[in-house]
């Protein structure tokens, strides 16, 4: 009896062992599953941020080599092929009132030598509007126009254009007072050497954006606003203006192009004698009027060295 009573005591003890055994080996488990995926997060976390890291680099790489000129692009300048290709093409516009090639090639030649990057100003949007801000690759481009509707609509459709609206203040039929008015006050609103935006000089345009009086403008081109009647706005103001800017400049090349188109019309050649000056007309054709003025000292009172302008002229 008291074997059998060891043997089942025995018994319940070798009953209970596999108990013990199988509870330590659940633990163990949990454990090394712990490890697994602590080792697992491990991994994928040194594997994502690796891939980050090399993506970042990768991008960046693109970006600085996207920066770089190649052949013809970034800051290079345009080649003379694609010059003459896109002069070619705009003179052989069906556009009624676009630029001939005579008009087209002075002022894409001084667009070539000017330094990079060059400053070109535009009073008016017309047809050659690509046409210009592709010329002045690498450039700063800016347009001003009287129609405010026109201007939005061509942000909106080349969002790449420049182009603020300004509200002219002046007639055509009034030149001749306008003109008077300004010789009277030369000494004062009317300088031709002043910041615009605080002048009161019935011709000066002194409602542009405020950054477009600290440019140095290199090249400005005169093709607008309108002037075909009496009441029209006409080129006045913007060509008093033009002047006032290029002789007011305070760095860069110290001559400025004046182009203004239409050269025929009274207003534009009447205004470009006054305030551009005879002695600074370097071309002039039928329809395009090349001046080059050279920045004056702040106490100038006087638009021209000669006293030959005059508005009869």
């Amino acid at each position: 009896m008291n074997n059998m009573k060891n043997t089942n005591t025995n018994t319940k003890l070798i009953l209970l062992h596999p108990y013990i055994q199988k509870q330590g080996s659940s633990n163990r488990l949990w454990l090394l599953a712990f490890i697994s995926l602590f080792t697992i997060a491990f991994l994928v976390t040194l594997i994502y941020t690796r891939e980050s890291t090399s993506i970042t680099t990768a991008t960046s790489s693109i970006i600085a080599s996207s920066s770089t000129p190649v052949s013809g692009f970034g800051s290079a300048p345009l080649p003379a092929t694609v010059i003459n290709t896109l002069l070619h093409y705009a003179a052989k516009s069906n556009e009624t009132y676009h630029m001939p090639y005579s008009d087209l090639k002075p002022i894409s030649d001084v667009l070539r030598k000017c330094s990079s990057p060059c400053n070109f100003l535009i009073f008016g949007l017309t047809q050659e509007t690509l046409l210009w801000k592709a010329l002045n690759h690498n450039g700063r481009t800016v347009f001003i126009d009287e129609n405010r509707y026109y201007a939005a609509y061509i942000e909106e459709k080349h969002p790449e254009i420049d182009a603020y609206d300004v509200q002219y203040t002046t007639k055509r039929s009034e030149m001749k007072e306008l003109i008077a008015s300004a010789k009277e006050q030369v000494g004062n609103e009317c300088k031709p050497v002043q910041n615009l935006l605080f002048s009161d000089c019935k011709l000066g345009l002194n409602d542009l954006p405020n950054h477009v009086y600290e440019v140095d403008w290199d090249v400005i081109l005169v093709d607008g606003p309108r002037g075909d009647w009496p009441d029209a706005p006409g080129r006045m103001s913007a060509i008093f203006t033009a002047g006032v800017l290029a002789r007011s400049k305070k760095g860069g090349n110290p001559k400025t192009h004046v182009f203004v188109h239409d050269f025929f019309g009274e207003v534009e050649k009447v205004c470009g004698n006054e305030f551009l000056c005879k002695e600074n007309l370097v071309e002039a054709s039928y329809t395009m009027g090349h001046y080059v003025l050279e920045k004056m000292d702040e106490s100038s009172v006087q638009y021209c060295k000669s006293s030959g302008a005059s508005s009869s002229t």
